[in-house]
This record gives structure tokens, sequence and C-alpha cells, in this order.
């Protein structure tokens, strides 16, 4: 009999472990593959600056899945349709962007759960996430597995930030950085909200929340663990292959 596959990344923040992700953009299965063996306790397929299709993020699932690590699928909007069509692939941890506001954040959690609680559409019979009808009591207990963050990345929801993380059936709240600072009027200068990040931290952990932040240089990443944060992604894919391929002319050019 075919069991309903465990989410590790939602019990070790239920477990207040820290979790150390790699950001990936490349959209490549190969890639994804070499990644997922290499320590990184999750690895986000983001679908919403990177090139991916349903096909790729398939194609991604599928490659890492043998391995000891999560992967945390980012669709390109959060829009009930494009979690439906991610859940049914098999993902069972989502980050949904751009969600500003306690309205945004409730149709999050309808998007991810069936009827009666939710507006999930039905398709896991004819779909991987229940191994095509293979998971007994699939629709039942698919919501036990599930892991709904979404990101606050706007000035917006940095104003509701109270609201949304005290909706229930959200598992954690993303601080996305980079989109936060250009909201408050500081582009590409995340050190200059790191006082509103941090409080929007203790904000989120006051309702039982976990923590999510981004951060590819080891002191901010530490920093973001050391003021609460549970899952931080600390490596990007195309940034670690742009270093590396600098550094691996550098002794013929230079």
């Amino acid at each position: 009999m075919t069991s309903l596959p465990h989410n590790a990344f939602k019990q070790a923040l239920k477990e207040g472990k820290e979790q150390y992700g790699l950001w990936m953009a490349m959209a490549s299965a190969t890639a994804a593959e070499i990644s997922a063996d290499a320590g990184y306790d999750w690895l986000l397929v983001d679908g919403e600056h990177g090139p991916y299709d349903l096909n790729t993020i398939l194609d991604v699932l599928r490659a890492v899945a043998p391995y000891d690590t999560t992967p945390v699928v980012r669709p390109a909007a959060a829009d009930p349709v494009l979690i439906k069509q991610v859940l049914d692939l098999g993902a069972q941890t989502l980050l949904l962007p751009m969600v500003n506001s306690k309205e945004e954040a409730e149709l999050m959690v309808k998007a991810v759960n069936y009827a009666p609680e939710g507006i999930r559409g039905v398709g896991s019979p004819i779909a991987r996430s229940g191994r095509w009808g293979r998971i007994p009591n699939y629709m039942r207990d698919a919501k036990n597995e599930i892991c709904l963050l979404l990101q606050c990345e706007s000035q917006e929801a940095l104003d509701h930030i109270d609201d949304i993380a005290s909706v229930e059936g959200v598992d954690g709240i993303f601080i996305g950085p980079a989109d936060l600072s250009a909201s408050l009027g500081h582009p590409d200068d995340a050190a200059a909200i790191m006082d509103q990040v941090y409080d929007a931290f203790d904000v989120i952990k006051s309702h039982g929340k976990a923590v999510g932040f981004l951060a590819f240089d080891v002191a901010t990443a530490k920093e973001a663990f050391a003021r609460g944060a549970n899952f931080v992604a600390v490596a990007g894919d195309t940034d670690l292959y742009v270093r590396a391929l600098a550094e691996g002319i550098k002794p013929f050019k230079g």
C-alpha cells in the first residue's frame, strides 16, 4: 500500500530546528539533483523569477525525491489555480509570493485545502500527489503534510503583518528582503531595513509561526537565525555558479 509522503521540513519547523536552504533559479533537473545531495535542508524551486513551468517543476520534484532534502515550490503568483496545479504535481511545501493582507492569507489557506474547509479542486486520483489513486484517504490526510509558507515583501504586508501571522493554517511567513527594501524606499539596500525585518520576526513568532528569510552572506544569515528565523536561504544556485565561474578562470585571465 502506498503511503502519504512525510514532510520532514514541516516537522523540523514544528520542532524549532534551523533549516538551511538553497535558492534554485536554473530550472534544471540535473542541477537540482546535484544540489539535492549537497547538505541543504530545503531547496527553493523559484517559479516566480526562474524559468520554470509545470513540466520543469515536475522534473525537479522527481529528481530530488530520493534525497534527504525538501523541495519548496514557489509558483509564479499566489493564485489558487497555480497552487492547485503545483500541489497535484506532488509538492507538499509551498512558498507563496506577495501576500499583503489577512484576507489574502485566508484565501491561500483555502487554496491548499479540499472542501469543505477549502477550495482545492479534486485531481488526486489522476495526479502524482495521490500517486494516481494509490494513496488511501489522500483527500482526508493531505493537509497534515502540506506546509504553507507566505511571503510578506511590501510596505502593505508589513503594515498587516500581525493580522497575516494570526491566520490559522499558515505554517510560516517568509520576509522577502529584496522586494521589501524596494517597497520601503531602499532598493538594493536590504541592510537599511533590518530593524523593520527583525520587528516583523518578533510579531510572527508571537503567533507561533515559523520565520523565513534570505541572506546569501554568512554574517546576515547567522544574525537572522540568532534573531529568531527558522528557515533561511543561505545560498543560490545561480549566485554560486557565477562566483565559481569567476574563480575558475581567474588563474588564467586574472
